[in-house]
């Protein structure tokens, strides 16, 4: 629904309005995510610590003696609930030693001493040795005083510079310089963009699990257009009915009327004995008479004043002046109206306008 272009400018927006954001953010906001907290009350890291090295000791001893007892998986203990730091908050993380007692049950089983690595390896295929039960458990003690020292790091929040200098520099690109809030108005078409889409979603998915929807969508929109086409051709050929054609002589058979200048003399005659609402009857008359001098439709004296304005196709000029004209004809002559000269200069004015001059 969207044009590209726009799409291109929103994607650009929400980028500048997220970067903004990140630029605003507290540099150690989300330092503590993940860090051990180093100042539980209840001991709980120094716990954490004590059984690292607890750890280190069985799997040293695990592997200068490498037998049953010595290698006893048991001698582990249960996993630990270290107090973490996430969130501007603090929570209880589980921290487990399956992967250490399932070593030590391999390294205390038969023939361990000379028994290389044969579990499971990666699924790539690339050419390594095969580690030995000896340093697999020195691994296991590598990666257990890593552990006890980044327990006992004091938690520090990481350095944002590198990421605000490189969102400093997105932001300061050319594309970025006139991006700026939302108005209601973008987010109304947004939201009616996206209600639209959803919406033909919908049809589409509902057309897949009933076909004959799609069928009688397509025999509506169909029928809707062939109906616009006829009421359209319709409108045309009665505009063309009465389009306006250049003067000519009258067909035979036409029913001939008064004149047009009679009319007019006989306005002016009223006029002149102060007669003004007959005046005005005699001008409107001879303004319809000199209309139809011109061909525009057939001589009827039966149509009403309003029917023969209808004859007149919305675009001519002269249907205003002829509008005009007729309602100050019915406010006198039908409506009952004193008039006066003002009123009969009006309508000659009027009448002037279509030809009656």
């Amino acid at each position: 629904m969207n044009p590209p272009r726009a799409n291109s400018f929103r994607r650009r927006r929400a980028l500048a309005t997220l970067a903004a954001a990140l630029l605003a953010a507290a540099p150690g906001e989300c330092a503590m995510a993940g860090k051990l907290e180093a100042g539980r009350a209840n001991g709980s890291v120094a716990h954490y610590q004590k059984h690292l090295a607890q750890l280190d000791a069985v799997v040293a001893a695990c592997a200068k003696m490498r037998t049953a007892a010595a290698c006893n998986p048991a001698l582990i203990g249960p996993d630990d609930e270290v107090a973490l730091a996430a969130g501007g908050g603090v929570e209880q993380r589980r921290i487990g030693y399956d992967w250490l007692r399932a070593l030590l049950a391999r390294a205390g089983g038969k023939g361990a001493k000379s028994q290389p690595n044969t579990g499971p390896v990666p699924a790539p295929v690339v050419k390594t040795r095969i580690l030995e039960m000896g340093e697999l458990l020195n691994l296991a003690r590598q990666r257990l005083a890593e552990d006890a020292q980044e327990a006992a790091a004091p938690p520090a929040g990481p350095s944002y510079a590198s990421q605000r200098a490189a969102l400093k520099t997105i932001l300061a690109q050319r594309e970025f310089r006139a991006v700026g809030e939302e108005t209601a108005r973008e987010r109304f078409v947004e939201w009616l963009d996206a209600a639209l889409n959803e919406m033909l979603g919908r049809l589409v998915r509902l057309g897949e699990r009933e076909p004959w929807i799609a069928v009688a969508f397509r025999a509506l929109f169909l029928g809707g257009v062939c109906l616009g086409l006829v009421w359209a051709l319709v409108r045309v050929e009665r505009r063309a009915r009465i389009r306006l054609v250049p003067d000519a002589p009258p067909a035979a058979g036409t029913q001939r009327l008064r004149e047009w200048q009679l009319w007019l003399k006989d306005a002016r005659a009223m006029a002149a004995t102060n007669h003004w609402r007959e005046a005005i009857h005699f001008v409107y008359w001879a303004a319809v008479a000199r209309l139809e001098s011109q061909h525009l439709w057939p001589a009827d004296r039966a149509r009403t004043p309003r029917e023969v304005v209808r004859l007149l196709a919305g675009g001519d000029p002269r249907r205003q002046s002829l509008a005009a004209l007729t309602s100050s004809f019915e406010r006198t002559w039908y409506g009952g109206n004193a008039a006066d000269a003002a009123d009969y200069e009006t309508a000659l004015v009027l009448a002037a306008a279509l030809g009656v001059e």
